[in-house]
């Protein structure tokens, strides 16, 4: 059995393969720290099972996410991510990763639900469902904030905790002149004025929290 890791920090790969060791003694965990790697392992070696981080350097996790299910549909992916599920969890899901955990998830509940993403079976944390059930439910809800592409939302969030646009380039890798054409599709979509506006906007509707500074 053979696991990929895909987290940009290499002290948290490492420390996610030795809780997991403990439950999958005999597997063999690849390592990658950006989506280059990621994309460059899957193409040499079989590969059972993904752990996801979003923010990876390059093209970020959504973005490899989506490729992932593209061109390897059958195997599963586990987002493993430091932010909220409220943040995240339904973009992920919806762009096909098998389920959606914070890093604070103890690993047995990690390894639970790699054991069921192995089988194919649903696993889903209670705050995942209800997220998921008020989706189902509530079409006036943020709807605005659906109208966002994965880029979008991105760059909302990044310019919400005070980064300019050239920071905003240089961690996503791209030109000012394209951060600055996200940022006025945003603002359209939206309905907003400015970067205050669109800062109170992202606290209201949970796109960003104080913890994220």
């Amino acid at each position: 059995m053979r696991f990929l890791i895909a987290d940009d920090h290499i002290l948290l790969r490492q420390g996610i393969i030795n809780s997991l060791q403990h439950y999958f003694p005999e597997t063999d965990f690849q390592e990658a720290g950006n989506s280059a790697e990621v994309l460059k392992i899957l193409r040499n070696l079989k590969v059972d099972i993904i752990l996801l981080d979003i923010n990876l350097p390059g093209r970020n996790g959504l973005e490899i996410l989506k490729d992932i299910k593209v061109l390897y549909p059958e195997v599963p992916v586990i987002v493993l991510s430091m932010y909220p599920e409220d943040q995240f969890a339904v973009r992920t899901i919806r762009a096909g990763a098998f389920t959606y955990l914070t890093k604070n998830t103890p690993v047995d509940q990690l390894a639970n639900a790699i054991h069921h993403a192995l089988k194919g079976s649903p696993y889903f944390t209670n705050s995942v469902i209800a997220l998921l059930a008020s989706e189902v439910r509530e079409k006036n809800v943020s709807s605005l904030q659906k109208e966002l592409s994965d880029r979008e939302f991105q760059v909302i969030r990044q310019i919400a905790t005070g980064k300019s646009l050239t920071e905003i380039g240089i961690e996503l890798s791209l030109s000012v002149k394209t951060i600055s054409v996200y940022r006025t599709r945003i603002l359209q979509k939206l309905g907003l004025k400015n970067n205050s506006e669109m800062i109170n906007y992202a606290f209201q509707n949970n796109i960003i929290a104080p913890r994220d500074f």
